[in-house]
């Protein structure tokens, strides 16, 4: 299931994924917020919205929000709606650091698996690094 919201937000929830649809929904919307495809006071749609719009359940929609809420990247104000929270720098530059540690954390297990060890990752880090230049 695919959602557009205001041309900006996108959620996609993949039925073959082991996570909760509850998490995959935070986890693209914090991720939107951390990349600022969603910008500080946003409007998103409502929980009932958003449920009927990917065909789930209200209570999904609404544990996705509490835990944005949570966790600081969205505010809710009775009667008026949920918006992209204000995102203190130092803050929100350690929540991207968080989510670039864990990537590579997963990129590390997997190299693992494979029986790569630090320096051959290393070496393909730096040259994945060096293609942007």
């Amino acid at each position: 299931m695919q959602y557009e919201h205001n041309k900006r937000m996108r959620i996609i929830i993949s039925n073959s994924s082991p996570d909760p649809i509850y998490e995959q929904i935070a986890r693209q919307i914090k991720a939107q917020i951390i990349s600022g495809v969603l910008a500080e006071g946003e409007t998103l749609p409502s929980i009932r919205r958003l449920a009927l719009d990917l065909q789930i359940s209200v209570i999904t929609t609404k544990r996705a929000y509490d835990e944005l809420e949570k966790e600081g990247f969205i505010n809710t104000v009775g009667g008026k709606g949920t918006y992209v929270a204000v995102q203190n720098p130092e803050l929100l530059r350690e929540k991207k650091m968080k989510l670039v540690e864990e990537k590579l954390a997963a990129a590390v297990a997997e190299a693992r698996m494979m029986g790569l060890g630090p320096a051959e990752l290393a070496e393909m880090l730096g040259l994945l690094y060096g293609e942007d230049e």
